[in-house]
């Protein structure tokens, strides 16, 4: 990756990835605006994406847990 050139990028399960920002983004993964260098973008994972679980299963567990508590 050129190291001036490298975005980051989310998906809808909000999960991150570094892409080279000469390519096209692909389906299924949008743009999150933060560019930079390899180092400056893995930063900014480092400090965005804190819960490595997909946003699907966090939203099962947090309504398990609240099923849970109604019982």
């Amino acid at each position: 990756m050129d190291d001036n050139g490298t975005k980051v990028l989310v998906n809808d399960e909000e999960q991150y990835s570094l892409w080279p920002g000469y390519l096209a983004v692909p389906s299924g993964w949008r743009d999150t605006g933060v560019t930079g260098s390899r180092e400056e973008c893995l930063a900014y994972v480092r400090e965005t994406w804190t819960d490595m679980r997909p946003r699907s299963l966090r939203r099962q567990m947090e309504e398990s847990a609240n099923n849970g508590a109604r019982a």
